[in-house]
């Protein structure tokens, strides 16, 4: 612990206003370069609650950076998790306003959502495959609210882990009938290929990446409940979106989501 409950109110008051505001500010830890993981996790929880504190309600949560393609894009070595409110969930086909956000991004996702409470330590992949009702397709809108798009672990962390819209489709599939380690998926964006992925690319099993997010969630003195929605972390790069781009995320054996932005 590097800095005091003072400054992790103050900074997570920071992040709170650059989300709201959709502006940029400098990384954290140019202000606090002994900013620790675990500071950025004070942050992060200081920043769930106010939200909560403002009306929104916690509705799951995500793993972030867990596929070598975000870690190698993002310049960072583990991965993160952050949380979600029913604010952020966009129903599919809503149009997206860009302008409310800094650097609008769009990742494909397997979305899995509980049907039992996982444990809040030692959760395992077995306890996943038990605790899952059915998976869907999501596509995360993420949004760094760093200049450039640049920060480091701690950094993110404190941003909620750049979450900031999901939104999931296709039909409720049982996780027993999916291939969960080469199941494939298309990212198409205005009618064109913009990259292919299998979902192996997150920890070789998506369900390692919620395993691994309850574990983490429980170091926070949280847990993973019935009926939240967990996003298992993006099978492939961010791709940056504008007004009028039109994305849609295709799903071997899942299904198709898509979104709209303005």
């Amino acid at each position: 612990m590097t800095v005091s409950d003072a400054d992790v109110a103050r900074l997570a008051a920071h992040v709170h206003k650059a989300q709201l505001d959709a502006q940029a500010i400098p990384k954290l830890t140019n202000e606090h370069p002994d900013l620790s993981v675990e500071d950025g996790y004070r942050v992060q929880v200081a920043l769930q609650r106010r939200y909560l504190e403002a009306g929104h309600r916690l509705v799951g949560w995500k793993a972030g950076l867990t596929s070598q393609a975000k870690m190698r894009q993002m310049g960072v070595s583990e991965p993160s998790v952050g949380f979600l409110t029913d604010r952020m969930a966009v129903p599919e086909g809503t149009v997206v306003e860009t302008s409310t956000m800094v650097h609008p991004r769009v990742e494909c996702e397997v979305a899995f959502v509980l049907g039992a409470d996982l444990p809040a330590k030692g959760c395992t992949v077995e306890d996943v495959l038990a605790a899952t009702a059915y998976v869907v397709p999501a596509i995360e809108i993420i949004d760094s609210r760093y200049e450039a798009f640049k920060f480091d672990l701690p950094s993110v962390i404190a941003d909620n882990s750049s979450s900031a819209r999901f939104v999931v489709g296709g039909n409720p599939t049982r996780l027993e009938t999916v291939d969960r380690t080469t199941l494939g998926l298309a990212m198409v964006k205005n009618g064109e290929l913009l990259t292919t992925g299998a979902s192996a690319a997150v920890m070789g099993d998506p369900a390692a990446a919620v395993a691994l997010t309850a574990n983490l969630v429980g170091r926070l003195g949280q847990q993973l409940r019935r009926g939240m929605i967990i996003l298992s972390g993006g099978i492939t790069a961010a791709f940056p979106v504008a007004p009028g781009d039109h994305v849609s995320a295709r799903f071997q054996s899942l299904g198709v989501v898509d979104v709209r932005f303005a």
